[in-house]
């Protein structure tokens, strides 16, 4: 017995030592980057200088170049199908659909450092990528992690503006409050009204939109605990990533939550600048309002029940549905319900996209997640036959573009399955992810020196003149 404890003992150490020498050979290596490396302001500084010249080109060389027609429709449709904005962070294609830095999804889901193996990315290095367009190390991430720590401190008085409204006031409306409560500490409107130069700008925006990413989880999570925990509040894990430790706050530390708002946070980080919020977010900066003031725009947009809204209001139709007729509701039932809500003026809640002329690829990463961690869940095989029932009614309408699933009809299913079921608190979920592509593009326009958005307006009176000139 003496001799096989020693054997184990033995093997113990050689475990331990082999750990320790892990850990060493990781402690060289970061010791042997410079602080640049792992620096994302460092970074961005670098890459600003080509960004610019490449912007004076284009203007130069192609600023007379037509992007396309623009037709009454256009005009009077809130200018859907109008190319005329840049927007760094992302692009919808119509067949593609959404591409973060020119990755897909899944492509991000498999180059972007991750907190386990195999496990979804780190919003770290999602914000790496949003910013700098470069996938990053696991080294940087890290390192982008414990800076968005050392600036995640929330000023009381902001809590305390929170708790003027009345519990009962919308969750978006006290996360607003608490967003526009973080503002008096702009550091770009002190550069601003101290006389700083444009061409500078970008460096006090920087520091705003890293402060307000770093703040947003917590001032939600206390949106949160107080609407429906009692006010009371979790305090930070600083030994947990972004979005874990934005999980942890909220109350959720099943290892499954913390993996699904991960990915949640990815899902809904960006979609271009032509949506409502990133529309408003950039519209309000290029007056230079400060980076809170332009998010806080964002959010409100994201507020409409056309917009972020349309995560709760889907969920909330299925939940409908399996609270009526049960969740084992049969197909006949369902193109039943269907149609009654299509026939009321109603939209189908979860399906079609303004832009997106196949299956949200959004929509598809989820069900992935879906099918992987909560296979069984009965919510979930509602919408999995939602999808099989929704498209071919669509369809038959004749006119309807795009009859496939959207991101909305799943995006709360797997937080419902974990706890969160509160749903309309989900656009605030929405919010802090949004966040990251926001604040990546809010950099870029100071950087670039974008200008004012001004565009042309008409009357009615000018539309039917013109019309009738040009027949």
């Amino acid at each position: 017995m003496g001799f096989l404890r020693g054997i184990t003992a033995l093997s113990n150490l050689r475990s331990r030592l082999g750990q320790q020498t892990t850990q060493l050979g990781s402690l060289r290596w970061l010791q042997s980057q410079s602080a640049s490396d792992l620096d994302l302001r460092s970074q961005l500084k670098d890459q600003i200088p080509e960004q610019q010249e490449r912007l004076k080109k284009i203007k130069s060389e192609y600023g007379k170049v037509q992007l396309g027609n623009i037709t009454v429709d256009m005009v009077l449709g809130g200018m859907r199908g109008i190319t005329g904005l840049l927007w760094e962070p992302s692009l919808v294609d119509p067949e593609e659909g959404i591409r973060l830095r020119g990755l897909t999804l899944p492509e991000c889901q498999k180059l972007l450092p991750a907190a386990s193996p195999g496990g979804e990315p780190l919003a770290e290095g999602l914000l790496w990528l949003l910013v700098t367009g470069k996938v990053p190390s696991k080294e940087q991430a890290v390192a982008l992690s414990k800076e968005l720590q050392s600036r995640s401190a929330v000023p009381d008085h902001v809590y305390k503006g929170i708790d003027s409204l009345p519990v009962t006031a919308h969750p978006m409306t006290q996360f607003v409050t608490g967003v526009m409560a973080l503002q008096v500490e702009s550091e770009f409107q002190k550069a601003y009204e101290q006389g700083m130069p444009k061409s500078k700008l970008w460096e006090p925006a920087y520091e705003d939109c890293m402060n307000l990413i770093a703040r947003v989880p917590a001032v939600a999570a206390y949106v949160y605990r107080r609407l429906y925990k009692d006010g009371r509040a979790i305090p930070a894990d600083k030994s947990l990533d972004h979005a874990a430790n934005f999980s942890h706050m909220l109350g959720f530390d099943d290892p499954k939550m913390l993996e699904s708002v991960r990915l949640f946070l990815l899902v809904h980080s960006d979609h271009e600048g032509g949506n409502v919020s990133g529309h408003a977010s950039h519209v309000v900066a290029s007056a230079l309002a400060d980076p809170y003031r332009a998010y806080a725009a964002a959010m409100n947009g994201l507020a409409g029940p056309l917009h972020g809204l349309a995560t709760q209001e889907a969920l909330l139709w299925v939940k409908s549905i399996a609270k009526e007729f049960g969740e084992d509701v049969t197909t006949e039932k369902l193109k039943e319900v269907v149609w009654k809500t299509l026939n009321s003026g109603k939209v189908v809640p979860g399906f079609g996209h303004g832009v997106l002329r196949k299956t949200d690829p959004r929509f598809t990463c989820q069900r992935k997640f879906a099918l992987k961690h909560i296979p069984d869940d009965p919510i979930f095989q509602l919408v999995l036959k939602l999808q099989e029932v929704v498209p071919p009614i669509l369809t038959s309408l004749g006119k309807v573009k795009n009859p496939w699933p959207n991101v909305d009809i799943l995006s709360g299913v797997p937080l419902n399955h974990f706890g969160l079921s509160e749903d309309r608190y989900y656009t605030v979920l929405f919010g802090v992810s949004r966040s990251l592509g926001v604040s990546a593009q809010l950099i870029w326009d100071r950087a670039l020196g974008l200008p004012i958005e001004r565009p042309k307006s008409v009357t009615l009176d000018w539309l039917e003149d013109y019309c009738k000139k040009s027949a």
